[in-house]
């Protein structure tokens, strides 16, 4: 984009989105240790947490049906127990043989509490746990993977932030001389004191002001930047994760944030399958779609 060579500024886009078709960009790192952990501790049930719309469910489903293990997916609202047939992401995901759970939001809240994963275990036997959005130690083993030698030359590594896993993976990955920002999806900077129980260095920020309003919240601003991109560029953003994190690169570097010459490399994380469900929902509030 023009601006950029105004500013002296090279950013560059790593697409992890394009490294399997379904389990796409930082939901594969995440569930590729934790299904060989699965598989070493001879587990043929795969449990885990999400929202209607989440990318780590659609992915988990199709990593078991593809490894040969079931899952089970908590789903957070059970309003949706009569009408999951409308969601896409979750269409996708019982395609791919998961089984759902749906509790409501109250009960969702307990899903680290020892006693909400014994009743899961009456209910449904002997599984594998993966957390909400799948980060454990495993899966930030897995995201420090996405760096590479390659990337070396880059000053600032930018990723978007849902749990807190991936930036995580960078950071450990990250060289000495380079610093990782991290976008948060979510309202506030709750998310600091998760990330450091993985990671062992400072050099590392999270920038908060590109939420847009929290989780899964979206404007017509954002969208037009993420049609605009496209039509730029060719490449798809999700609106969730990557087109805030985008955004907020953009912003910053209008702002004169980044010294000229600075070299930049923005992490696409994936989370497309996720652009029809959201359509829906801005179909319903008359704002403008997201080219598919």
């Amino acid at each position: 984009m023009p601006f950029l060579r105004e500013k002296g500024i090279h950013l560059y886009l790593k697409r992890e989105d394009t490294i399997h078709p379904f389990i796409s960009g930082n939901k594969y790192r995440k569930l590729k240790y934790n299904l060989l952990e699965a598989k070493k501790q001879g587990k043929e049930t795969l449990l885990t947490f999400g929202g209607a719309f989440s990318n780590h469910i659609a992915a988990a489903a199709y990593a078991g049906h593809e490894q040969g293990i079931k899952t089970i997916g908590v789903i957070r609202g059970e309003e949706l127990s009569n009408k999951w047939q409308d969601n896409p992401t979750l269409q996708l995901a019982h395609e791919h043989g998961m089984q759902f759970h749906f509790v409501s939001r109250s009960a969702y809240r307990l899903k680290n509490e020892p006693s909400f994963i014994q009743k899961l275990k009456e209910k449904f036997g002997d599984f594998y746990l993966l957390p909400e959005g799948g980060t454990n130690a495993l899966a930030v083993k897995g995201c420090a993977e996405i760096l590479t030698d390659a990337d070396a030359q880059f000053d600032y590594i930018c990723s978007a932030v849902g749990t807190g896993g991936t930036v995580a993976g960078l950071i450990n990955a990250s060289l000495p001389y380079q610093t990782v920002l991290g976008f948060p999806a979510l309202k506030g900077d709750f998310l600091s004191e998760e990330i450091c129980t993985f990671v062992h260095n400072d050099r590392w920020k999270l920038v908060t002001d590109y939420h847009f309003g929290g989780y899964a919240k979206v404007d017509q601003q954002l969208i037009e930047f993420i049609n605009l991109f496209r039509g730029e560029t060719g490449i798809p953003l999700d609106p969730i994760y990557t087109g805030k994190m985008l955004f907020g690169i953009f912003d910053l570097i209008k702002q004169d944030v980044f010294e000229p010459g600075t070299q930049i490399l923005a992490i696409h994380t994936g989370g497309l399958q996720g652009i029809k469900g959201m359509n829906l929902v801005l179909k319903k509030k008359n704002l403008p779609l997201l080219d598919v």
